[in-house]
């Protein structure tokens, strides 16, 4: 990981330097002036005023201004963020600093700077300078269980964090573990005239603790159906991975397929996103199939009734909120596998069914639901469908945040 300058104020300490802050809050306010630009530009017209073919190319138009001043703003509230991030600094005392400083020379590591830093949720993060005593190759995971003994703090490495520890005097950042962890599984079948399935999907943990499952089916079936499914997953997933707020995200992508001209791309788009140090769970959902969550042996079912993206400029999602716990599981459909309920039990039974599972592994109860579904249909694969089941439990550690 690259060093990176800090600027201590008080007991703030910003992780951009001063002058790179004002200019990113600079660019900021540039971006919220040429949105309000083009909002200025957009004037209501009627279909009176123009003739229809007119009519219709000024509303695109029209249209497009507002999808665009809000990518403008959402662009200003990224950089705002980013200049803004600041985390609070935990002072750490002189003889726990010359612990750790020994526990860690012990394993062959010398310790030059330490540091706590909490950020706004509360959580916090280490940073350490520190290299190695010899050329030995050090695995900076090893560094994290090494710390994590040291101050009674389960830390990991970031994501994009070096496998092994530089040679030379560099910083490094630990955050803390999540309180919850998860296990995720799948079950697919593609429709029985098809090679390819039309549904997509992905499960991803980001830096900041949160762990996000997309699914999307895509219109139709086969290669085109998984082409446009697929292409959803993957602007949801880099948008976010920018700093893309979840719902400017999704109007983004709404607004790409909507400007379609030949024809037209819709796909359902269905986002758990899991806070895994509170248990948090937020459902968004664009004309997506019920979700499920299991609770021993009981069932909560969530639905929304909206249309799929790409069908109107703008769009409406449905959002769902629920508090998870203990082993808990969530179950994420696709149409096809409702569909094929239908066909025998119907889907309000279906709960019933997933009360009675005593699996505990998402693989397995994925592999049970979609036999399950396929027995119900006699076997006939009218559309595909995709089970992503995920469980989740809490990590039973206790620790002095103060260390």
């Amino acid at each position: 990981m690259r060093k990176r300058e800090e600027v201590k104020e008080d007991n703030i300490v910003t992780i951009i330097p001063e002058y790179g802050r004002q200019k990113l809050l600079g660019y900021a306010e540039s971006f919220r002036e040429l949105a309000e630009l083009f909002e200025e530009k957009r004037v209501e017209i009627s279909p009176e005023d123009k003739n229809r073919q007119e009519y219709l190319w000024q509303k695109k138009l029209y249209e497009s201004r507002g999808l665009l001043a809000d990518h403008l703003k959402e662009m200003a509230h990224i950089m705002s963020g980013v200049a803004g991030e600041a985390y609070q600094y935990r002072p750490i005392s002189e003889r726990k600093y010359r612990q750790v400083s020994h526990y860690l020379k012990e394993s062959g590591i010398l310790l030059k700077n330490f540091m706590i830093l909490e950020n706004e949720d509360g959580h916090l993060t280490l940073s350490l300078a520190m290299k190695p005593q010899s050329q030995d190759n050090i695995m900076l995971e090893d560094v994290a269980g090494l710390i994590s003994a040291a101050m009674n703090i389960r830390l990991r490495a970031p994501g994009q964090a070096p496998l092994f520890m530089y040679k030379e005097w560099s910083t490094y950042y630990f955050r803390e573990e999540p309180s919850f962890h998860v296990l995720t599984g799948f079950a697919k079948a593609t429709k029985e005239t098809e090679k390819v399935s039309g549904d997509n999907y992905s499960f991803c943990e980001t830096e900041q603790g949160r762990m996000v499952a997309i699914l999307s089916d895509g219109m139709g079936s086969g290669e085109k159906a998984s082409e446009e499914s697929g292409k959803v997953i993957e602007m949801m997933e880099r948008l976010m991975e920018a700093g893309f707020r979840k719902e400017a995200a999704i109007q983004i992508i709404n607004g790409a397929l909507a400007a379609g001209e030949q024809e037209q791309n819709m796909s359902t788009l269905d986002i758990c996103e899991l806070n895994l140090y509170t248990g948090a769970c937020e459902f968004t959902k664009i004309g997506a199939a019920c979700t499920f969550i299991k609770r021993e042996h009981l069932v909560d079912r969530l639905s929304a009734r909206n249309l799929p993206l790409g069908v109107f400029q703008q769009i409406e999602p449905e959002t769902i909120h629920r508090q998870l716990q203990d082993g808990d599981y969530i179950i994420m459909l696709s149409d096809g596998v409702l569909d094929a309920l239908e066909q025998g039990i119907g889907e309000e039974v279906f709960p019933e069914l997933l009360g009675k599972i005593s699996h505990t592994n998402p693989g397995e109860i994925a592999k049970q639901i979609l036999n399950y579904c396929l027995r119900q249909s006699k076997g006939k694969i009218r559309d595909d469908m995709t089970v992503l089941v995920i469980g989740i439990w809490r990590y039973d550690w206790k620790y002095d945040k103060m260390g």
